[in-house]
């Protein structure tokens, strides 16, 4: 019976040793229970701001994604081509100071004589506004099925006898320099991407 009284008391002692251990740690205990829920906390909320964070640039990629393949044409089924010959001539002629309206007029009468010959216009443009380097001009443009065609059909328009006064009214109208009129002309391709082709 001794023995178990000594082994009580023991206990007792170990069981009261305990408390009192717990007691002098109970304020690291709470500290370490406080910065554990922290810490599980700050992660949630880390969580949650890092899938915010990534939102926003994954709809900004989406987006990217999606406007990049709308404009390569992966969403469009038929894809038009421009025919490989078909070609566009702009042509802007320079008139002397005051004289675009004169050269206008003109060209609203010649511009069924160059029908009859194939030369086709897109449309007829003077300038607007108070740009000095457009003062002065005149611009159109011609549609040809090709090259080959539009060089056969200026000559033919050059050719006819009705176009001779047209030039003849013209000529005056346009700059010269060393002898050439001030006429910018250029062919233009349609691109595949090209609403006129």
């Amino acid at each position: 019976m001794r023995d178990l009284l000594h082994t009580r008391s023991i206990l007792d002692i170990s069981f009261t040793e305990m408390a009192a251990r717990q007691r002098e740690n109970a304020p690291c205990l709470n500290r370490i229970r406080v910065e554990a829920n922290r810490m599980r906390f700050d992660s949630v909320v880390f969580c949650r701001r890092a899938i915010k964070a990534a939102v926003l640039p994954c709809v900004i990629l989406m987006s990217f994604l999606a406007g990049a393949a709308f404009h390569a044409g992966v969403t469009r089924g038929d894809r038009v081509k421009a025919a490989s010959d078909h070609v566009y001539q702009l042509m802007i002629y320079h008139a002397l100071p005051g004289k675009a309206p004169a050269l206008e007029s003109v060209f609203r009468d010649v511009s069924k004589l160059q029908a009859r010959h194939g030369l086709n216009a897109v449309g007829y443009w003077v300038p607007e506004g108070n740009d000095p380097a457009w003062d002065n001009t005149f611009v159109y443009v011609l549609d040809h099925p090709s090259r080959d065609t539009a060089e056969a059909n200026w000559n033919a328009l050059h050719a006819d006898p009705e176009f001779q006064p047209y030039f003849k009214a013209a000529a005056p109208l346009i700059q010269q320099a060393n002898g050439i009129y001030q006429v910018d002309l250029v062919y233009m391709r349609p691109t595949d991407y090209s609403a006129l082709k």
